[in-house]
């Protein structure tokens, strides 16, 4: 042990750079290179949700507004010891029941304004399996994503099991693989795979998700195990590579009940019927039309021939002249000659 007369030891080369690496950590984590969870538009009421996947037991839960330096709590909740919302936050925001989960808490922020854009997190204690944290991110109105039209759809009864496949197209290699749920003002991440390692982060989607993840891979899989309701809406699969292209798909995903779904297979036949029977509806009637066209011009073929031929054998134009001019004097004008007598020799 050094006595206390002698100066202070000068960290390692070592020690250095590891004490670099977790300033630099650190930084990432409250910096702009963070990743979310879910993506909310900004409007007058929003609703951060926090539900773990498999619904473990609570044991407390506590929002945090994230800056670039910072980590500030705004509210906490425990099942038996009640909730405390921090003084800025007071008569701001709101604890309420989530729809999904009686036992869990909203956080609800009233009158929001573009001061509330930003980084949010839920850090939830649960028993036995500790702490699980999720990221919610809220933008304003004109960098939320609208609404896109899907390539696929794909109908299921309730409790089914439900695959969404899709193989990438383009040549080139993809750094990762993401699919998320696009709802009207919130997109949710179901699973990002890294395809340079084979590693997929660990969902934070308020129900389960199976995924594939593997190292270069082309074709990504995710699995909605015994589907509700609430699991209607569209699904993203993003290939990205590290030049900035990418390559999307989108599913729209329906999920009906037994009744529903032979309703709606009715519906789709007799649709399809009705469709094929007006487009044969059509073809008739422009093969008995065109029908009718050609002969009737087959048949004005042999009149028009014989009123030429009639034309022919008429009289010629200087007869029908004199026999209609029959009745009426016609005056000749004729030269007059001199009749002189010859001359005698």
């Amino acid at each position: 042990m050094p006595r206390p007369d002698q100066p202070p030891r000068r960290f390692p080369e070592m020690d250095r750079l590891t004490f670099f690496l977790v300033l630099l950590h650190v930084h990432k984590a409250l910096g702009g290179d963070r990743f979310w969870d879910t993506t909310i538009q900004l409007a007058e009421t929003v609703n951060l949700e926090c539900v773990h996947p498999l619904l473990f037991n609570l044991t407390q839960i506590e929002w945090f507004r994230l800056d670039t330096t910072k980590k500030e709590s705004i509210a906490i909740f425990h099942p038996d010891y009640g909730e405390e919302i921090r003084a800025p936050y007071v008569g701001r925001v709101d604890l309420v029941k989530s729809p999904s989960a009686p036992t869990y808490r909203v956080l609800s922020i009233r009158n929001a304004s573009e001061a509330d854009v930003g980084f949010y997190s839920c850090l939830l204690d649960t028993f036995p399996y500790g702490s699980w944290e999720k990221v919610i991110q809220v933008v304003p109105s004109d960098r939320f994503e609208e609404a896109m039209s899907p390539n696929s759809y794909v109908v299921s009864e309730t409790g089914k099991n439900v695959t969404l496949t899709y193989e990438l197209q383009m040549n080139g290699s993809m750094q990762q693989v993401t699919w998320e749920k696009i709802q009207s003002r919130q997109i949710d991440l179901l699973t990002r795979c890294n395809l340079s390692h084979g590693k997929s982060d660990t969902s934070r989607y308020g129900r389960q998700i199976l995924s594939t993840c593997g190292q270069g891979m082309r074709r990504s899989t995710i699995v909605l195990p015994r589907v509700t309701a609430s699991d209607s809406g569209l699904y993203r699969c993003l290939f990205q590579a590290s030049t900035g292209e990418n390559e999307t798909f989108v599913f729209r995903l329906t999920v009906t009940d037994d009744k529903t779904a032979n309703h709606y297979v009715l519906f789709t036949a007799g649709g399809a019927v009705l469709l094929l029977l007006f487009v044969i509806l059509i073809a008739t009637v422009i093969v008995i039309v065109y029908n009718r066209r050609q002969k009737r011009c087959q048949c004005k073929e042999p009149q028009e021939a014989k009123s030429k031929a009639s034309n022919n054998y008429r009289s010629p134009p200087f007869a029908s002249q004199q026999s209609s001019g029959a009745g009426e004097d016609v005056y000749v004008n004729f030269p007059t000659f001199s009749r002189r007598p010859k001359a005698r020799v």
